[in-house]
């Protein structure tokens, strides 16, 4: 547990030298390419896709709001819901801050010999799962 804690600590430090200058998060990062890749969801399936608790997932949604990255509006199908969509702001600071991204992720990988980065990556996917369990 210690070592996955710390792993994820320097991760995330990674991202933010990578990505400083897009003033986003690792988990903001993550919202924003969520919400992109799949517009309209709603915070649960956000909390079920990102992995993010609901708590956090609220305050991350509420600080995204206020920059004017995303919008909500009440779900069709739910009325007690709300869809999360990228505003034009969002999209462009999404597409942004993607290659910081990438770069943040080929340092992270650089770490370990190239014939173990795919294990690496396929034990990190088996660790946490699809969601399914």
């Amino acid at each position: 547990m210690h070592l996955l804690h710390r792993a994820g600590q320097f991760a995330n430090d990674v991202f933010l030298l990578e990505a400083g200058e897009c003033h986003l998060t690792p988990r903001q990062f993550t919202v924003l390419a969520t919400v992109g890749g799949e517009e309209g969801l709603t915070q649960t399936e956000l909390v079920e896709r990102t992995g993010i608790d609901r708590s956090t997932l609220a305050d991350i949604v509420a600080r995204l709001l206020a920059r004017g990255l995303i919008r909500r509006r009440r779900a069709k199908q739910d009325g007690r819901a709300y869809e999360i969509r990228l505003t034009r702001v969002g999209e462009k600071t999404l597409s942004d801050a993607q290659p910081c991204a990438v770069a943040a992720d080929t340092r992270l990988l650089s770490k370990l010999p190239p014939a173990k980065r795919q294990e690496f990556l396929e034990s990190l996917y088996l660790i946490v799962g699809d969601g399914k369990d």
